[in-house]
């Protein structure tokens, strides 16, 4: 397996549970918690998309 499939699958693979755990909080009425400029911030899940699959 080269270099660029396993890059391309561990993406894939870190898109589909961001993926997930945003589904799992909106089912949940919850927020996902991210560091944004060195400072801490919720963020409901509601308000937050899908990431969409690479088109590289």
């Amino acid at each position: 397996m080269k270099t660029k499939e396993i890059k391309t699958k561990i993406l894939e693979g870190n898109r589909l549970a961001l993926n997930k755990l945003i589904a799992k909080k909106k089912k949940e009425n919850s927020f996902l918690v991210f560091s944004q400029n060195g400072k801490v911030v919720k963020i409901y899940a509601k308000d937050l998309t899908p990431v969409p699959p690479d088109t590289n």
